[in-house]
């Protein structure tokens, strides 16, 4: 009997979903070639990371061009990341670093600026902006990133933090090999591009744990579960001078979604005792902003 081959059926949203990853990938890609071309290479500064060591190597070796030196150099990060974070990653990574290189090779917009600390925090607005677009995706453009996700994923180490560690090095060779001027000039666009990465990547998506101490807490918890839609958990508590029984509602939400909660709350309780908390990262369903590395 004759066999049919069969092939495994590809979905129009995964399909979709490439394609997203893969136009984040390009746009921010494009984005931080703008930063590299217009501003870092002709006023003669330094980036960060793997960019920030091809640049040196290209300030060295002019005959090598930037994309050139950035693909060598970042081989050995790639089996970190495959190891380290996933396949998927790995992936989507080599080839956001391929797309990375042909947008620094291929994009070049100069930007009328002139004053060099000026230069230094546009290029850090516009790269950290481009860096975080990347790092929105599936994937990242290798360097640095392969590195900021793995301490991201393993040890919970904000990227920001994670970028302005690594570029240590950086700064002391630029120090070493330019000038202190220019090490400083560094040190201004890594930090600028760190802030801008982790609001981006983080900031956006940021979650709020709240709890709520109330003698209304039966009303407050049907008013989150209902408006808001909400998951609520009732803690056992005491309180510590009147030794009464005193339960503590606790709820995560997002950013946007403070505001009316706290409206609601007011509107049952005004004398409510109300905490409110940043979280780092939050894991679970539909409320959750783990990385999705």
């Amino acid at each position: 009997m004759e066999q049919k081959l069969k092939f495994p059926r590809v979905s129009w949203k995964s399909t979709g979903q490439v394609l997203w990853n893969i136009g984040l990938i390009i746009l921010g890609s494009c984005i931080c070639a703008v930063a590299l071309n217009g501003i870092l290479i002709p006023k003669g500064f330094v980036s960060g990371g793997v960019a920030g060591l091809a640049l040196i190597v290209h300030h060295v070796l002019p005959d090598l061009p930037v994309s050139i030196a950035y693909l060598i150099l970042n081989v050995p990060l790639f089996a970190l990341g495959w190891k380290y974070v996933g396949l998927r990653f790995f992936l989507y990574s080599l080839v956001g670093t391929f797309i990375f290189s042909f947008a620094v090779q291929w994009v070049n917009i100069p930007i009328p600026v002139q004053d060099k600390f000026l230069c230094a925090l546009l290029a850090g607005i516009i790269f950290g902006v481009g860096s975080g677009i990347i790092l929105r995706s599936d994937g990242s453009a290798g360097g640095t990133d392969i590195v900021s996700v793995m301490f991201l994923t393993r040890f919970a180490v904000r990227m920001g933090n994670t970028v302005i560690a690594f570029n240590t090095a950086v700064l002391v060779v630029t120090a070493v090999l330019f000038s202190l001027e220019s090490a400083l000039y560094t040190l201004i666009f890594i930090y600028v591009t760190a802030q801008l990465m982790d609001l981006i990547v983080t900031g956006l998506s940021q979650r709020k744990s709240v709890m709520i101490i109330s003698r209304h807490q039966e009303e407050i918890v049907r008013t989150i579960l209902k408006n808001l839609d909400r998951g609520v958990t009732v803690i056992n508590g005491k309180g510590g001078y009147s030794g009464k029984q005193n339960n503590i509602i606790y709820t995560v939400i997002t950013f946007r979604e403070l505001s009316p909660l706290k409206r609601l709350v007011t509107s049952i309780d005004p004398d409510a005792f109300v905490v409110v908390n940043d979280t780092t990262e939050v894991i679970g369903h539909r409320i959750g902003n783990q990385p999705h590395w």
